[in-house]
């Protein structure tokens, strides 16, 4: 029997075969121009513009390194690309990757160790980053179901956990057009990558 297609052509020309991902299919314009349109919240969330899930990796970015002062590069760089599988498999909202139980999982784990070795990253990150990362993760979802979701601050304290005030302090969610969101996360990722290589391991 002819086994289905598992690969995706990219608009670099990259074929990404999603059961076997390579880090030599992997490329930063594939992952950006795919994450600035793919909407978060089902793109249940006000304004003009969908909010994207490169959005949403920008501001994780951001909160992470507020909230961990002098933290290393590696680190910023492994937050911006927290969510970066979802270029090819989407962002969905947690109910949905609990009714599709362990596969959703195995899929994004497989992804996820791809991009990290295409960006000079561990496979798997040490625990306290990891931790650290989810942390900002949570902030971000708080602040966007409050900001554009429609959620109360009660229900976003009940769903993700009252927020540190000082870390979101002047933290404002502006939708923007997905071409101007893509050019910012390629240009926030090679200013990371770029301090990642030219600093001494932490």
């Amino acid at each position: 029997m002819k086994q289905p297609r598992a690969w995706q052509r990219m608009l670099s020309g990259r074929r990404l075969d999603l059961l076997d991902p390579t880090p030599m299919d992997i490329e930063i314009a594939d992952i950006a121009h795919g994450l600035a349109f793919v909407a978060r919240w089902n793109g249940q969330t006000r304004g003009d513009w969908p909010y994207s899930v490169a959005e949403h990796s920008l501001l994780v970015e951001q909160i992470f390194t507020r909230a961990n002062p002098g933290i290393a590069a590696r680190w910023q760089l492994a937050a911006l690309l927290h969510d970066a599988p979802e270029y090819v498999i989407g962002d969905m909202i947690s109910p949905v990757k609990a009714a599709i139980g362990p596969d959703y999982g195995a899929l994004d784990d497989r992804l996820t160790a791809a991009v990290h070795l295409r960006f000079g990253l561990p496979i798997i990150l040490p625990v306290a980053i990891k931790k650290a990362i989810k942390a900002a993760d949570r902030l971000s979802a708080w602040l966007e179901a409050v900001q554009i979701a429609g959620f109360s601050e009660k229900e976003a304290d009940r769903l993700f956990g009252k927020p540190d005030a000082l870390i979101l302090r002047g933290l404002e969610i502006k939708l923007r057009p997905p071409a101007v969101v893509r050019a910012d996360y390629v240009s926030r990722h090679e200013e990371l990558l770029l301090a990642f290589t030219v600093q001494p391991p932490t």
